[in-house]
């Protein structure tokens, strides 16, 4: 006999009269009713033992967290809240489970504590659909790349170059820490060090993306990426997962398509495939939103957030319109924004794209053309000398969800601008052969995987999203 699914059970809508089931015990009342779940979907199935025809001592080896194997007949409910149950002929303890120690016991745990317990959170209703809606994201980006040609590639972790110029690297060394090789000058001599240089964890698979973008045409990566900023926030991660695609012959008007039509994709997929545990989300958001402040709450559920993004058109600003927006706002005239609008050039605060999104456009925005200063060096210079062919998409509730741009195509161009930040060109020779060999325009953008998994599920830290969170002091599991 096929052990089937709680998932496959719980669709069923006649007699069956023989199934099979393992799952692990969420709660066993009046030594009858066991409530099981096997992380197919947030319901338990209803096993209804006859506790007559089993052993005292089997029966007090059924406890929560307690795997079990389940034998008997799926027939319709006599209770409210399921159309169906087993009744339960035969039943096995696979794996027992101290009911004095368990720490995931049926009641109300703070996502605090739960952290502490990562390797058992998927047991609660919460996380298990957090994880379930993870999975499927990652699927439907998969899906989406597939279908429209893109090639998948495989970015080096280990990395001799920084994709961001920030510094905010992890060290990669085989060298002895207590006894470190030093050359004549006093430095650590990495010529010892197993790949003869210094090396990192990588920030980002974008610059060798673009160097497959432009012999396969459109690629994408989907990683680890690992960044050492020293931030406790709840918006960081030491490691965490990037969506990087690259397209060759692309420019900043298609770059805004491709992304729009990407992140419309990815969420529509789970609106469609997940809804169980997208509504179950929505309903914890709504009895949280319950205990803040009015001023606090948001307009919008989390199903309405999400057909927000699906259902609106992406409004496209400029920086410098943007700017104008919010300097005239009545949040900046009346100085409640935490940050003020002053001068052009100001990096936007997630107060002033939230207001852009939420307020003002009432749709998710894509801003464009931002000042070279607070950009990265690769992106393509415009022909007034002070912005960038960058773009950001902002959506309800985070503002940025994705940043990407027009990549600086030409040789002469890009050269002046690593030298303005001390990039030696020999640090990145191959990145400027792209430009001597077939250059051409190309584009691309990243989205913060993690980023993307909050929004959808509505989670406000990102250390609930991701199986095991890797911050400043904190790499247990």
């Amino acid at each position: 006999m096929q052990t089937r699914t709680v998932s496959e059970l719980l669709s069923q809508e006649i007699v069956i009269p023989e199934v099979e089931i393992k799952g692990w015990v969420r709660t066993f009342r009046a030594n009858r009713f066991i409530a099981l779940n096997d992380g197919s979907t947030l319901n338990n199935i209803q096993c209804v033992v006859d506790f007559e025809k089993f052993d005292e001592a089997l029966l007090k080896r059924v406890t929560t967290g307690a795997a079990i194997h389940v034998k008997g007949e799926l027939v319709e409910s006599q209770g409210q809240g399921q159309k169906v149950e087993i009744q339960v002929n035969e039943l096995f303890v696979l794996g027992d489970s101290d009911p004095e120690t368990y720490p995931i016991q049926p009641k109300k745990h703070s996502f605090e504590f739960l952290r502490e317990n990562a390797h058992l959170r998927t047991r609660t209703n919460t996380f298990s659909a957090v994880m379930r809606l993870r999975s499927a994201l990652s699927f439907a980006i998969h899906k989406y790349f597939n279908d429209n040609g893109f090639y998948y590639m495989h970015a080096p972790i280990i990395t001799g170059s920084d994709a961001e110029g920030a510094g905010e690297m992890f060290q990669v060394t085989s060298l002895d820490i207590k006894n470190l090789p030093k050359d004549e000058t006093g430095n650590i001599d990495y010529s010892k060090d197993f790949f003869g240089k210094e090396t990192n964890l990588t920030v980002s698979g974008q610059l060798e993306a673009e160097t497959y973008a432009m012999s396969l045409g459109k690629v994408y990566t989907f990683g680890p990426t690992f960044r050492a900023e020293n931030s406790n926030t709840s918006r960081h991660l030491a490691e965490f997962w990037m969506i990087e695609p690259e397209v060759a012959f692309m420019d900043l008007a298609g770059n805004m398509d491709l992304a729009e039509d990407f992140m419309k994709y990815v969420i529509s997929y789970v609106l469609k495939n997940n809804r169980e545990d997208l509504e179950f989300l929505n309903k914890r958001l709504q009895d949280e939103e319950k205990g803040k402040p009015q001023l606090e709450r948001s307009d919008m559920n989390l199903i309405e957030k999400l057909n927000f993004v699906t259902d609106n058109h992406f409004k496209r600003v400029s920086y410098t319109e943007a700017i104008d927006i919010l300097r005239d706002s009545k949040p900046n005239k009346k100085k409640k924004f935490k940050y003020l609008i002053d001068d052009w050039g100001t990096d936007l605060q997630s107060e002033h794209e939230r207001y852009l999104v939420e307020k003002h456009f009432n749709c998710p925005v894509i801003l464009f053309d931002y000042p070279a200063n607070i950009k990265a060096f690769y992106m393509r210079l415009n022909d007034d000398g002070k912005t960038v062919r960058a773009m950001d998409i902002l959506f309800p509730g985070i503002g940025e969800i994705v940043g990407g741009a027009q990549r600086e195509e030409r040789l002469d161009v890009l050269k002046q601008k690593m030298a303005a930040i001390n990039i030696p060109e020999e640090e990145l020779w191959w990145y400027l052969d792209l430009r001597k060999y077939g250059t051409a325009v190309h584009s691309g953008f990243g989205l913060g995987f993690e980023r993307l998994v909050m929004f959808v599920t509505g989670m406000s830290n990102i250390r609930d999203v991701i199986p095991y969170p890797r911050t400043p002091q904190n790499a247990e599991f």
